[in-house]
């Protein structure tokens, strides 16, 4: 798990994202072990109750599970609801907007998806 933590959004909310991408790219496999809260929090520099926080807030989402006294490990199934979370949120942040502004252009939908078949090649 590597990346860059930045002021975009809160530090916990970065790590829990950093973990769910390796989960979705295959880094991270089901039943596999994450970093600590200790690793993460040594290796990121930051508080251990922030690393904590964002370890936590992916056993919420059903993401990770605990075995209490050996560590945090990938969910059975958390890559397929990992994937369809991430497609949603691929519609809402990237294809509602751009269809909204190529209306606003007077574009239709034809046309976008002409030139993103044109991309595509």
């Amino acid at each position: 798990m590597k990346g860059l933590l930045d002021e975009s959004q809160p530090i916990f909310q970065q790590i829990a994202q950093m973990i769910i991408d390796d989960i979705v790219s295959g880094l991270l496999k089901e039943g596999e072990r994450v970093p600590s809260e200790n690793e993460l929090s040594r290796f990121y520099n930051i508080n251990r109750a922030t690393a904590r926080k964002g370890l936590q807030a992916l056993v919420d989402a059903d993401i990770l599970y605990k075995q209490r006294g050996i560590g945090m490990y990938v969910q059975e199934g958390a890559r397929d609801r990992a994937l369809r979370d991430k497609q949603m949120h691929f519609r809402e942040d990237y294809i509602r907007p751009l269809l909204e502004e190529a209306r606003r252009i007077g574009m239709n939908v034809e046309q976008v998806i002409e030139w993103i078949k044109e991309e595509k090649e």
